[in-house]
């Protein structure tokens, strides 16, 4: 009997499947998940990399409730962007990682005077390992492109570093809760002291409430303060923008506002 094969019916159920959180299939042997490996594993990461081997780690790795401080060890261990970027996509003690298709870590200049810090990846996101692509993203390039810094800049003068809060896109794209964000926010305060940028822009709550802790964005957008040692401006979220276009005469003022101070 011939078994009829739908491609794009099947395509459609493995891509729902993993929608739902499906990360493996079952193979042909058991795995039995409670046995103890032989040896503690090490951080599989870049050669130019240097961060330490998960030995030299106290012994609360397995606690979650230690997981900030984890990171906070081997996010200092990191002198440079790509170890830095090793060692958050060897950092299994976030959930998120585990639904994610990829990491989403930066783009961008590396030393850029403006670097830009995002809430959580998106579905587009997540798909492409790129912080803001799809229409978020081609809205963020034109707002910036319209006082002349660009994503795609050679001259650091120029150039904004875009990277997000989360590096893992949350379930269904709903918001990262409080404790998804602490643990993530050693490495997001590492990210910006190796760009080195003058000024930092906030996009959204979640990335107020790394930077800020406070939420309420419309409240505060467009008040410079201070963030992971940095000038720091908090701006409406595209995606803000797109659901009420109105809005973006504010988005255009807090970019006057940069634009004015990089002047200085």
């Amino acid at each position: 009997m011939e078994i009829s094969y739908d491609y794009y019916a099947t395509k459609a159920a493995l891509e729902w499947q993993f929608e739902m959180g499906v990360d493996e299939t079952i193979g042909e042997m058991p795995v039995n998940r409670f046995d103890v490996p032989a040896a503690k594993p090490k951080l599989k990461i870049g050669a130019s990399s240097n961060i330490a081997p998960i030995d030299v780690i106290p012994n609360v790795l397995p606690v979650q409730d230690a997981a900030p401080d984890v990171a906070k060890i081997i996010a200092s261990k990191c002198d440079d962007l790509e170890s830095l970027r090793n060692a958050m996509g060897v950092f299994d003690l976030c959930a998120l990682k585990q639904g994610a298709r990829n990491m989403v870590f930066a783009d961008g200049h590396d030393a850029a005077r403006v670097m830009v810090i995002g809430e959580a990846p998106n579905r587009d996101e997540d798909k492409e390992g790129k912080p803001f692509v799809g229409v978020e993203g081609k809205l963020i390039d034109k707002m910036f492109a319209a006082i002349g810094l660009s994503r795609d800049a050679a001259d650091q003068n120029d150039a904004i570093h875009i990277s997000m809060v989360m590096p893992w896109r949350p379930p269904q794209d709903r918001e990262p809760n409080a404790e998804e964000i602490a643990m993530m926010l050693p490495f997001v305060q590492r990210h910006v002291e190796l760009v080195n940028p003058d000024y930092v822009v906030l996009l959204g709550n979640i990335a107020c409430s790394a930077g800020l802790n406070k939420v309420g964005i419309s409240r505060f957008r467009g008040q410079w303060a201070e963030a992971f040692g940095k000038p720091c401006l908090p701006m409406l979220h595209p995606r803000a923008l797109i659901r009420d276009p109105l809005r973006k005469r504010d988005a255009w003022t807090d970019l006057l506002a940069l634009k004015g101070r990089m002047k200085q």
